[in-house]
């Protein structure tokens, strides 16, 4: 048979979908070493894009000292949603996912970031992936394409080098991470860096910065090409730096100890100022981000990961912590994609009765206004101005909205008025405008900008400065608040003199309060790990003027806390008189360093920076390339008639974007006397370009099987012994196409059509040999008379839904159906009926109560011709303890009821199926598992009932009256996931249908229904 095609010309049986809601005309921007794919709303960007790539080539290229062997391809996208839609990349993008580096045609693929800053990072980020797959190229693969041994590398050594290299040795961020690990005396060895406790990112980068500080940056580039050869970071570590693994682990220990236990001791924790309303459990890693405060300080919004499943919005009050309402259900919400976590929150309308909150819906940007009465939409409110909306933030009076938004790459300042639905952009340039936050009065909206620290010209992007938007001018004033770090997220006190906001200037992200009249700074938290979100950006703070309070995020305890702080009741210092730390904090061990070169190319530009003259354009032009082959096999058998040989392979195409993919493979064998009716042939394409997606594929599949017959005889009048082998094909050959649409993310339609031509040989091969003298006799081969072949034209169309949430094997939360209807015509004439329904629901965590009702059916007169192989209930997959294999030799005597089958066997078959099935599913192993184990392999656990009937045309199933029986089991069955590849199913199980056979042991390939 041939192996499995890549592209699903006949879609998923179920699956989510990834919609094209935009269908995006490329083109091309040529520079030095970068191929730049765009399209019109990135083209005012993609040139400075361009410019960036090139400096990270001049950095890269020298530190790794390596030139990447081809030009290097890179897919922009205009924003987050865009990317999202991309098919260079076939699964779903997760709107944490800042870009992604894939493997076969080593494409760049990422969306620009709004701040030119973070995307340079992420850019810079993607591109030490690209020469990390080049370094350590190892030449084609079974697969058919180069395997980078960078692929076989854990996380921590991969992305941390990336972030290394991109970030160098001074990030307030990753070492706020380091500090909490060593409060906590919890920073690992390297060994065991690779559990995914350890966040990749934040621990690879300090590993990195360390052993560059010690051994210096070029260190990097030589580790990378012998842990690429060898697969083992710890001989990579011994070749190069001369150190066993656990060594550098103490070393790396100490020098953490070191640099922050003294910054540890001279700070305090949050609960020292301020009182905790959401934190997590002893072991846990609470994740409780974005608060956003009632004006009357009673109630706070905030985003939260406490369902396991998805990151929500939820209300909690204030004075007990408890959560009263989850407001979202991105999970299962086909109409949700992102409630845009990792850079925005939401805010309280000034009386405290409505919530407004950024949104991607069915692709689109969208504010969504909230009930606060009881969580309900009021409305949702499509801003086509922008790709993505952050922090929107309620006027004084409640007529307006202003937002910071994405259009064109970059983020800019908007306001909406709510009764005439009308847009008006506050900014329009290439700088980041951030946080925006209106003050009492109305008149000024104080937000943070990269504009009076950056020069595009130059490629520096600079820190975050406070600045205030006047309202009736249009003016922008800075803020003159510090000189030293960044400052974002402000946040008014209730009468419009003081702005709170956040600022690292002191190497830890703080809250810090601004008096407007004098510009004067103080210091209102001195924490050991800092006042944070999920990034260096992330909103973290919100106050409630009328109450004077203020909600803060923090990170320790390797989580994100909430807590309530009320200014008032505790001592504040002037920023400017705070007694320094011996150590800058935000500095990554070693404070003193080997080399300096990565920090250097990071504070300028190298000397030539290109300004893009000589870059040139030309239109998108999609043309297909080798992605993979298949390993081709090559087979080959003697025996008495002779020898065969077989052998085939199938390869796989895709232009650069992935919109148009290509599939062709053949098999071939010698056994028989007719070489075509063994070969088989498909190919398929599927276009992927428009939110119509559609397919066709054709070809021919045989199916061989055969018998043996041995007795003695007399042949031209001596005696002999013949052999016949009989051998039977079904020769399948079809066309047919499909037509899918999606209506959202779970729900699609699809339209299939098509011819089939099902076509029988046989032939007899006798061969007879002399008992006297050993010599052959005859050896010839004769065609059989067979059926008459099947010719058919098929038309069908099929309704699908699936918002279920996977667990480690199976589903286990949401629903999932499928209606099919399809009608074939021509020398027979039948339609095929399916509906299968699923259902999933989570009494108390973890446990999962399945439920699935499926009828498979044909119909019509053709439905029961012999030449159609019957459906059948005793697949594992339907109903367990009837699988063919399960029979033993006396269930199989002349008596049930007639020769050749076995007891019940008959209750199996026929034109007409229906299933019922229930299963308690327990998770014992995995992240969602009883005992957590994130680091290993999920294992379950699952009590089931499965029912099934089969009946024919003229017969009713006994539940309906008929005499038809059905069948039925139960058991246990425990799954295990190999490694995210195939689920195995082990099943302890009755069959209540079998007399002479009670409990025993099956075991398949399947995951739970």
């Amino acid at each position: 048979m041939m192996s499995a095609f890549a592209i699903d010309l006949e879609a998923q049986y179920f699956g989510r979908n990834k919609v094209q809601y935009r269908t995006f005309q490329f083109k091309v921007l040529k520079t030095a070493h970068f191929d730049i794919y765009y399209y019109d709303e990135a083209a005012g960007v993609s040139a400075i894009v361009g410019r960036m790539a090139e400096r990270w080539y001049s950095r890269l290229s020298g530190i790794l000292n390596h030139d990447l062997q081809f030009r290097q391809p890179l897919i922009l996208y205009a924003s987050h949603p865009h990317f999202e839609q991309t098919n260079a990349i076939p699964d779903e993008i997760g709107e944490g996912t800042g870009g992604v580096t894939e493997a076969l045609k080593r494409r760049v693929v990422l969306p620009l970031a709004g701040p030119l800053g973070e995307t340079d990072h992420v850019l810079g980020h993607e591109i030490v992936h690209a020469f990390q797959f080049d370094i350590t190229a190892q030449g084609p693969s079974e697969a058919g394409y180069e395997i980078p041994g960078a692929l076989r590398l854990p996380l921590w050594f991969i992305e941390g080098m990336a972030e290394y290299l991109t970030l160098g040795p001074i990030d307030a961020h990753t070492a706020m991470w380091m500090r909490d690990a060593a409060i906590r005396e919890s920073l690992p060895s390297i060994r065991r860096l690779d559990n995914p406790r350890y966040f990749p990112y934040r621990y690879g980068h300090a590993f990195w910065a360390y052993v560059a500080g010690e051994w210096g940056d070029a260190a990097t580039g030589r580790m990378l090409m012998a842990a690429g050869r060898s697969g083992d970071p710890e001989d990579a570590i011994q070749a190069v730096l001369g150190i066993t693994s656990d060594d550098l682990s103490g070393k790396w220990r100490e020098a953490v100890t070191a640099a922050y236990l003294p910054i540890v001791k001279s700070r305090g924790t949050p609960q020292e100022i301020a009182r905790p309303i959401l934190t997590g459990r002893q072991g846990e890693r609470p994740l409780n981000i974005a608060p956003s405060i009632s004006p009357d300080g009673t109630q706070l919004v905030f985003l939260s990961a406490k369902d396991l499943f998805s990151v929500e919005v939820y209300l909690a009050d204030v004075g007990t912590g408890k959560i009263r309402r989850k407001l979202t259900e991105t999970a299962t919400d086909p109409h949700l994609e992102s409630i845009q976590l990792v850079n925005s929150a939401g805010d309280w309308s000034p009386d405290g009765k409505k919530f407004v909150l950024a949104a991607i819906s069915k692709g689109k940007a969208v504010l969504r206004i909230l009930d606060m009465a009881d969580g309900g939409v009021i409305e949702q409110i499509r801003i086509t101005e922008a790709d993505e909306i952050l922090n929107p933030t309620w006027s004084p009076d409640g007529r307006e909205i202003a937002f910071s938004a994405m259009h064109g790459g970059v983020l800019d300042l908007f306001v909406l008025d709510l009764q005439r639905r009308a847009v008006r952009s506050l900014t329009n340039d290439v700088y980041a405008d951030v946080h925006p936050a209106w003050a009492p009065d109305g008149r000024v909206i104080a937000f943070a900008t990269d504009r009076f620290t950056s020069s595009v010209d130059d490629l520096l992007f600079g820190e975050y400065r406070l600045a205030l938007y006047d309202a009736a001018s249009g003016r922008i004033d800075a803020v003159a608040a510090t000189d030293k770090g960044n400052q974002i997220n402000p946040q008014w006190n209730d009468d419009g003199t003081n702005l709170y906001f956040i600022s690292d200037q002191q190497g830890v992200p703080d809250l810090y309060r601004l008096e407007l009249p004098g510009n004067r700074v103080f210091q209102v938290s001195r924490l050991r790990t800092g006042v944070s979100g999920l990034t260096r950006l992330s909103p973290a703070i919100s106050t409630a003027g009328g109450a004077g309070t203020i909600a803060f995020c923090t990170f320790q305890n390797d989580g994100y806390e909430l807590y309530i702080l009320n200014p008032t009741q505790r001592p504040e210092v002037e920023s400017m008189v705070t007694s320094p730390l011996p150590v800058y904090p935000a500095v990554l061990p070693p404070q003193a360093r080997k080399s300096a070169t990565v920090s250097q190319y990071l504070k300028r530009s190298p000397p030539g920076l290109t300004r893009g003259e000589s870059f040139t354009r030309e239109k998108y032009k999609a043309r297909f390339s080798l992605d993979a082959v298949s390993q081709p096999t090559i087979t080959g058998g003697i025996s008495s008639y002779g020898t065969y040989i077989g052998g085939g392979s199938t390869l796989y195409w895709s232009d650069m974007l992935g919109d148009h993919n290509l599939a062709t493979g053949f098999q071939i064998n010698t056994d028989g006397s007719n070489i075509v009716n063994n070969l088989s042939a498909l190919a398929g394409y599927e276009n992927r370009k428009r939110r119509w997606n559609w397919g066709v594929v054709g070809g021919q599949v045989p199916l061989l099987s055969a018998g043996l017959s041995q007795r003695l005889d007399q042949i031209e009048g001596e005696p002999a012994y013949v052999e016949e082998l009989t051998r039977y094909w079904q020769i399948n050959r079809e066309v047919s196409g499909t037509l899918s649409y999606p209506l959202n993310r779970s729900q699609r339609i699809v339209f299939s059509g098509g011819y089939q031509s099902v076509a029988f040989a046989a032939e007899r091969q006798t061969r007879a040999v002399s008992l006297a003298t050993g010599t052959i006799l005859t050896d010839q081969v004769e065609d059989l008379p067979t059926a008459p072949s099947i010719n058919l034209s098929k038309l069908g169309a099929a309704l699908v839904y699936d918002q279920a949430i996977l667990g480690g094997t199976g589903p286990i939360l949401g629903q999932r159906y499928r209606f099919d209807a399809s009608h074939a015509g021509g020398d027979l004439s039948f339609t095929t009926a399916l509906a299968d329904y699923r259902r999933y629901v989570m009494p108390f965590r973890p446990i999962t109560l399945a439920g699935r009702v499926l009828h498979l059916g044909r119909y019509g007169p053709g439905a029961e011709d012999p030449r159609l192989s019957q459906l059948f209930l005793g697949y594992s997959s339907l109903v367990r303890g009837y699988t063919s294999g399960s029979y033993a030799f006396g269930e199989c005597l002349p008596l049930y009821p007639y020769p050749g089958t076995c007891q019940g066997s008959e209750q199996l078959f026929g034109s007409k199926i229906a299933v019922v099935n229930a299963e308690l599913r327990i998770p014992l192993l995995g992240a969602l598992g009883i005992v957590r184990s994130a680091g290993f392999l999920p294992v379950d656990a699952a009590f089931f009932y499965d029912g099934g009937v089969a009946w024919n045309h003229g017969e009713k199933p006994a539940i309906l009256g008929g005499s038809r029986r059905g069948i039925s089991s139960h058991g246990v069955s425990i799954r295990l996931n190999f490694l995210g590849i195939l689920v195995g199913q082990f099943s302890i199980v009755h069959p209540n249908d079998r007399p002479d056979r009670g409990w025993h042991m099956e075991f398949s390939f399947n995951p739970g229904f």
